[in-house]
């Protein structure tokens, strides 16, 4: 019996999933939350299996920092990320916090139910088109080739300035936190994305992804 956690922040959507999931056999919601500190203190009660995660909650923890925080506390427990965000910025986000699976809302309740016993096992699950795009981005990595060095052309503030794009953070939330000017951000911002061959935020967050350079502890 896979036992399952649900995290949403409308009371109809959990009311709905814990109906779907309940009438399949081998699975049982255990509990539901409606944001992300709700969602750990359940899960460091009930241990559920799979956390089926949303990620846009207004109000309390957001799903990416609840995911990161619940798998420090319990890391046996499986994290599938249920999201409307077809991106891959939210997608890498996500993973990199911990998540073992990204499933959108508009799939098939058929492909939901799959994508529940795939990370129960330990496996990861990505929704087919994401699987498509990270296989094409990878081919265009394999034909372009990759500049290793790169990242140690950047200045010491292009770096920071990278991170905190990457976390998520607006040119002017930088520019507060480095307490200089959003104009300087965006030269930085500038100087990082020719330096390293990129066009777009995303790219930026995927970038540093696989740099190690996001963290969610804050």
């Amino acid at each position: 019996m896979i036992r399952i956690l649900l995290v949403d922040d409308h009371a109809v959507v959990r009311s709905g999933l814990r109906m779907l999931l309940n009438a399949k056999s081998g699975l049982t919601v255990v509990g539901d939350a409606a944001d992300g500190d709700e969602a750990i203190r359940l899960a460091a009660e009930l241990k559920p299996d799979v956390v089926l995660m949303d990620l846009s909650m207004p109000h309390g923890k957001d799903g990416l920092s609840a995911t990161a925080e619940l798998k420090k506390l319990l890391p046996d427990t499986n994290v599938l990320v249920l999201s409307m965000h077809d991106d891959d910025e939210y997608l890498f986000r996500a993973i990199h916090a911990g998540a073992s699976g990204y499933v959108l809302k508009s799939a098939p309740h058929e492909e939901l139910l799959s994508a529940i016993e795939s990370v129960s096992t330990g496996s990861a699950y990505l929704y087919p088109t994401a699987t498509k795009r990270l296989m094409n981005e990878y081919m265009e990595r394999i034909k372009r080739g990759d500049n290793s060095d790169a990242y140690e052309s950047l200045s010491e503030r292009e770096k920071e300035v990278l991170a905190w794009i990457a976390r998520g953070y607006s040119n002017k939330d930088i520019a507060e936190n480095l307490i200089i000017s959003v104009k300087t951000v965006e030269t930085h911002k500038a100087h990082v994305m020719e330096k390293l061959g990129l066009r777009t935020r995303p790219d930026l967050v995927k970038y540093a992804l696989k740099k190690g350079l996001l963290n969610f502890d804050s």
